[in-house]
């Protein structure tokens, strides 16, 4: 069994601390023209509604990461507690945003949450539960889901992996991430497709908007 480094450094304390990292710097460029982190899903755009629901289960601290358009996602989030922080390598693909925004935590945690700005259907309750499979584990240190067998995310890894994570030595961005690091993968099933939906194309869109109508009916 790998030690997660977490309840031996809370005595008496039940809560896991999580940072929450959301990456928001892509340019859509397979939306056909339209930006998808500004599109309209459920009500409001799409990053300001996974945002929210990252911020409902209550990270310590959250970073979202701007690129393309920074100035309009930051707009669109302007009024959440959140900080911002812009990758000018944003065009070097998701690790460079990965770094850029872990790089920018300050707060004491137990554990980090990369979060796709894509993903709207990844509700509060999706991730309390991703957090407690997480603190749960027996083995491993950075929690991969999987639906049917496919990858997903949200991933959390253990705060102690910061480092290498900065480094280069993990990267959590990547699809060979349980290929490279299989002692410290933990690949956890869940019964929900919501952790494998994101948004690439104006077929996504359509089908997340589908989705989300019985929330707004």
């Amino acid at each position: 069994m790998i030690d997660l480094g977490l309840k031996v450094n809370l005595p008496g304390e039940d809560r896991l601390l999580v940072s929450a990292v959301v990456l928001a710097a892509g340019q859509s460029s397979r939306m056909g023209g339209q930006f998808k982190l500004l599109v309209d899903v459920g009500g409001e755009p799409m990053i300001r509604r996974t945002v929210r629901n990252v911020l409902a289960v209550d990270p310590v601290e959250a970073i979202v990461v701007t690129g393309h358009r920074a100035e309009e996602v930051e707009a669109a989030l302007a009024d959440l507690p959140v900080r911002t922080v812009r990758n000018p390598d944003h065009q070097r693909g998701q690790p460079s945003s990965v770094a850029a925004g872990v790089r920018e935590l300050r707060t004491h945690c137990h554990a980090v949450m990369i979060a796709l700005g894509d993903q709207p259907l990844v509700g509060p309750d999706d991730l309390r539960a991703l957090i407690a499979a997480y603190r749960s584990i027996e083995r491993g240190s950075i929690l991969v889901p999987h639906f049917q067998g496919k990858r997903g995310n949200p991933i959390l890894f253990a705060a102690r992996h910061i480092p290498s994570v900065l480094g280069g030595g993990i990267n959590v961005g990547c699809r060979r991430l349980v290929e490279t690091h299989a002692d410290e993968v933990a690949k956890v099933e869940f019964d929900r497709d919501v952790f494998t939906i994101d948004c690439d194309t104006p077929s996504d869109l359509a089908y997340l908007r589908e989705r989300l109508k019985p929330e707004v009916a």
